[in-house]
């Protein structure tokens, strides 16, 4: 009975200090030191050999300006032999902060020298050096720590603080170092280096890691050098650049494949650099031992030489066939299946044709995901022939067996489109309330720019004219018959002025007029609307399009950053802001570091 009761007694007691642990951290959080001081005086009493309620009782101190307080009781600790090196940090800081900063050196010395006599100190000292932005005695620490035991890495604590100290050069060799010994934290390197490199080769941080970069893969040849080198020629878009990198890679690690030639293959083509992307899926398709790959790679060959000019209609259909003959008709080909019958339809206008190529498919042993993908393209070539009701259908089967996978999310809001597109707003409203949740943001934020034009237009208007009209133009820019969708735009324009849907028909004439390299028309349509619906909700849109057309085809960069500063200081919500404030500091020539 009587260990039972010692037992709950000190349970009790336990209790009550974690209580007063939360109470105390609490009231620090809130910046109440007065009350948080009162619990970490009685918990430091009761367990001085916690370290972490000594530091939050010298926090309070230090924050109540009760300098003396602090002193005597790490003075106290110290004479006692149970102080952790790390409070002769604080000790020292504290005299600094009370003006007598001649006192201070002799304990930051004395820190370090803990680290002689047990290197594994050099992280609390080193962290403690740099929670007071003592920089300098921190890079000792750690420098020291590493020096006496080589099995410790403390390159990424040195690197961040040459970063602080704008010492780029220096922080570049220090993320080097760590590279070497721990390859793995490449993803985590690169996430600092996005935020010190700029587009602009010429930019000094630019040319200092690639200088750091180049002397590294002089003197210890390793294709990690390759890969960051690469990674910053992407960065920059010298995608040719890039894929010299890649190549070397491929030819000199045994283990290296061909996707990260095909991505950057991907990577150029998104880009704008045609050439550069044909080098490369010319690459992955002489090398490539994978027909998936190969079949890919080819498909894209023709889809670059078609854009760029350098194929005809005749040219492209021949070539799909070709492949269609050498790579055959089966489940691992659905994506030629799919580029095919959509070349047939939205460039060779024979929707019949690339219909009954992918109704074909659906008689192959299919995988769910590859039904589905399947289905949703069949009934995209069903919307372009106007056939709404079967495309729905289909929409509807994928939205159905796929209904928690983004796929099946996207099937659902084809449905609404569709819907959209024949003029059903109810039902295309239902779907969209339901997306509105959607696990892919994209999806989610398309759904409700649709929701919001359906709900607008359809409350002014029972007739719901204006927007029948603009859900035409909608299934014509879709179908890519632009200049026939300019029309129907321009005719709302014309007819519906000052009517809800005024703003969205602008946005989207000013979109296809700058598309077509109109950007003087583009520009005046974003202007009407900043000028008539600077309330509304496509004023951030209209501010962000015609900054993009000054910034990256007029070459104007005084009237980019007149309209990015606007997103800047009207709308801190807006989608646009994070990328709007990231141009304007640029083209402001600030340091982003």
């Amino acid at each position: 009975m009587k260990g039972i009761l010692t037992l709950l007694f000190c349970l009790l007691l336990t209790s009550l200090s974690a209580q007063e642990d939360f109470l105390a951290k609490q009231y620090f959080n809130d910046g109440e030191f007065e009350k948080a001081v009162v619990f970490y005086e009685k918990l430091v009493s009761e367990n001085p050999r916690r370290t972490d309620f000594v530091e939050y009782l010298v926090r309070c101190y230090q924050q109540l300006e009760a300098y003396d307080k602090a002193i005597a009781m790490l003075q106290e600790m110290v004479d006692s032999g149970i102080a952790n090196p790390t409070l002769y940090v604080d000790l020292g800081y504290t005299y600094r902060l009370s003006g007598q900063g001649e006192a201070a050196a002799p304990w930051y010395q004395r820190a370090l020298e803990a680290i002689e006599s047990n290197p594994n100190m050099g992280y609390g000292v080193g962290f403690k050096f740099q929670r007071y932005t003592l920089l300098e005695y921190a890079l000792k620490a750690y420098r020291r720590a590493m020096a006496l035991n080589p099995d410790l890495d403390f390159n990424f604590q040195i690197a961040r603080i040459y970063g602080e100290q704008g010492r780029v050069d220096q922080m570049f060799e220090a993320y080097m170092a760590l590279l070497v010994k721990r390859p793995a934290t490449k993803p985590n390197v690169l996430r600092v280096f996005e935020s010190f490199v700029e587009p602009d080769a010429e930019n000094e941080n630019n040319r200092l890691l690639k200088r750091v970069l180049l002397t590294q893969a002089q003197q210890n040849p390793d294709p990690l050098w390759n890969e960051l080198l690469s990674w910053l020629f992407v960065q920059e878009g010298q995608f040719g650049a890039a894929l010299n990198q890649e190549k070397a890679i491929y030819r000199r690690a045994e283990a290296a494949g061909l996707d990260r030639i095909f991505d950057l293959g991907r990577l150029a083509d998104a880009g704008g650099e045609a050439e550069a992307a044909n080098e490369a899926f010319e690459f992955v398709a002489k090398e490539s031992g994978d027909p998936s790959q190969q079949l890919n790679a080819r498909l894209f060959l023709i889809e670059i030489a078609f854009r760029e000019g350098n194929y005809d209609r005749e040219d492209a259909l021949k070539a799909y066939e070709k492949l269609q003959e050498e790579f055959g008709y089966s489940p691992g080909t659905l994506q030629l299946q799919v580029a095919y019958a959509k070349f047939l339809t939205f460039e060779m206008e024979q929707a019949g044709k690339g219909v009954r190529l992918l109704k074909r498919g659906l008689d192959l042993p299919l995988s769910a995901y590859g039904e589905g993908y399947l289905k949703t393209h069949l009934a995209d070539l069903l919307v372009y022939d106007r056939k709404f009701n079967e495309a729905l259908i289909l929409y509807s089967q994928v939205q159905k067996r796929l209904k928690n996978d983004v796929m099946g999310q996207e099937a659902r809001f084809k449905v609404a489109q569709t819907s959209f597109y024949k003029g059903d707003f109810d039902w295309a409203l239902t779907q969209l309330k339901v997306l509105r949740n959607s696990t892919s943001q994209l999806i989610a934020n398309d759904a409700m720019q649709l929701s919001l034009i359906i709900s607008d237009n359809s409350l002014e208007d029972s007739t719901q004219t204006a927007l029948r009209k603009f859900a035409r133009a909608d299934l014509l820019i879709f179908q890519q018959k632009k200049t026939q969708a300019r029309e129907i735009l321009e005719e709302i324009l014309s007819q519906h002025k000052g009517e809800a849907i005024e703003d969205e028909a602008l946005l989207r004439h000013g979109m296809l007029l700058a598309e077509a390299g109109d950007y003087s028309g583009a520009l005046l349509s974003y202007r009407k609307i900043i000028e008539f619906y600077s309330g509304g909700i496509l004023a951030d849109d209209a501010y962000f399009k015609s900054a993009q057309l000054y910034d990256n085809y007029l070459g104007e960069p005084e009237k980019a950053m007149e309209n990015y500063r606007e997103i800047i200081y009207r709308f801190q919500d807006s989608y646009y802001f994070p990328e709007a404030r990231r141009r304007f500091r640029i083209l402001r020539g600030d340091n982003l570091n």
